[in-house]
């Protein structure tokens, strides 16, 4: 439910329960009074015309005996004082308009001007008049000895009508209806608002110790809290996921740092050892001293590829990789890599076999930099793991054309890649279990470098192999076509 509508709910039941719930008061409260006590709570007639039907019949029994009894004062206090119990008074007038007795406690002079004239009912029992001055009254007409008329009247004021005990049984009912509505309304609003705000707090409070395991429940959550949940988890799960990437990259930076010292003393202990091997005379003939400098000149190469390898990478990292796209033509760019590659193979004593099955003419939108950077990574796996021992290690560059696009394919006789790591080769920092344990251990980046490459070239790329017999690099660049221009469709669109 959203805040909104929580909001207007909460409101309008503020008001509309304790209404409710007063009105049930009221009627409950009045409807014990009205049959467990004396006094009615509301106003009733009938009630107070028995009272005054009871004490007219006495006074007419006693006006038999005595026709002048009504000008005795202490007959008038009597009765008044029977009436004042019921809430009420007496007041007796004579010849017309002469208040002879007044049993209030107040001189209410207005409201003897207002009193009904002599023989305004049918007889001595006239009706109940409603006055201005909110009075109930009953008059009893009677002549004395001497002829003279005169009228009684019981006057009850309205305000005495309802029960004092009632004020204050509704008062102590209202107080517990608005207890009960506050209590109501503040667990309500408790359990929708401030219990989920306060479990959000203590799971921002988690997230702020770096704890990303602590999750909220929000099936039953709608509105604002459960978009406010929803939105934590959400947050939550990018979190872990960005601390665990994190710790992923920091771990592989360590294995990269570590991988490379690797790589880079190797090297640098062959150089040295050679160069102290030429300084000392220790190669004394002119072949073993060419041999020397070959084998330094190689080492230097390796140190220089893992360099760039690691200043591409950085490049990478950054997505910053410079392109320098331009035509290209397949048949002479490739042979021209084979025959870079091929002098540096035949150094190793590695046989390299090259096939083009393209057109001469095929043309491929690549930058020579980077696509011989390709090569020259996948070339120098194949060599670092290829593992023979007896002599005969053999690489094959194939071209195949494939209609819309070229397929390069550059294929190893060395030990294989198992199957279940076929699919990871790719991944940055990732190493087959056997060159985990090889002595040639790689900084893990350059499969991972010549993926991008590709794909930034619009390609694809991927690999097969058989363990014990080889592994094949596939990659597939997209032909270029030169863009129609005129011709018969032109024409007859201009004509």
């Amino acid at each position: 439910m959203r805040l909104k509508t929580k909001l207007t709910i909460t409101a309008v039941t503020m008001v509309l329960l304790p209404l409710f719930l007063i009105t049930m008061a009221f009627i409950l409260i009045g409807g014990i009074m009205n049959e467990g006590n004396t006094k009615n709570l509301i106003y009733d007639n009938t009630r107070y015309m028995r009272i005054a039907d009871d004490i007219f019949e006495k006074i007419s029994q006693d006006i038999s005996s005595n026709p002048d009894i009504l000008t005795d004062s202490a007959y008038l206090d009597k009765i008044n004082e029977e009436v004042l119990m019921e809430g009420g008074y007496v007041i007796v007038r004579q010849s017309g308009d002469i208040i002879s007795y007044n049993g209030s406690s107040n001189d209410d002079n207005d409201l003897t001007l207002i009193l009904p004239e002599y023989g305004s009912g049918p007889d001595h029992l006239s009706g109940f008049f409603y006055n201005d001055e909110k009075k109930l009254i009953r008059q009893f007409d009677f002549t004395l000895s001497d002829g003279t008329n005169g009228s009684l009247f019981i006057v009850f004021s309205l305000q005495t009508l309802i029960a004092p005990e009632f004020f204050g049984y509704m008062f102590v009912a209202m107080c517990a209806i608005l207890l009960l509505t506050s209590l109501i309304l503040t667990a309500w609003t408790r359990s929708g608002i401030f219990k989920p705000l306060g479990e959000l707090n203590v799971a921002m409070q988690k997230i702020k110790d770096g704890n990303f395991d602590y999750r909220l429940n929000d099936s039953m959550e709608k509105g604002e809290i459960g978009e406010m949940y929803r939105n934590y988890e959400d947050m939550r799960l990018r979190l872990k996921e960005s601390a665990q990437e994190k710790l992923e990259h920091e771990q592989q930076n360590k294995e990269l740092i570590r991988n490379i010292s690797h790589d880079l003393k190797t090297p640098i202990t062959t150089i040295r050892g050679y160069a102290e091997g030429l300084m000392e005379g220790v190669a004394t003939t002119p072949e073993k001293q060419q041999k020397y400098l070959k084998t330094i000149y190689n080492k230097a190469n390796d140190m220089n590829n893992l360099i760039n390898e690691l200043t591409l990478y950085s490049s990478i990292d950054n997505n910053r990789i410079p392109y320098n796209f331009r035509k290209l033509n397949v048949a002479d760019y490739f042979g021209d890599c084979v025959e870079e590659v091929g002098m540096d193979m035949e150094g190793r004593g590695i046989k390299l076999n090259y096939s083009n099955l393209t057109a001469p003419d095929t043309i491929v939108i690549a930058d020579p930099e980077q696509l011989k950077r390709v090569i020259n990574n996948i070339v120098s796996n194949s060599v670092k793991y290829m593992d023979r021992n007896d002599g005969h290690g053999q690489i094959d560059i194939r071209i195949l054309d494939e209609v819309d696009s070229i397929r390069i394919e550059i294929e190893d006789n060395g030990r294989g890649i198992a199957q279940k790591d076929l699919a990871n080769i790719f991944e940055r920092f990732y190493r087959t279990d056997s060159s985990r344990n090889s002595k040639h251990q790689g900084s893990g980046i350059g499969l991972s470098i010549v993926k991008k490459i590709i794909e930034d070239h619009g390609g694809y790329i991927w690999a097969t192999s058989h363990e014990g017999e080889g592994t094949t690099m596939h990659f597939v660049l997209r032909k270029y076509t030169e863009p129609v221009t005129g011709g018969y469709d032109e024409q007859n669109t201009n004509s």
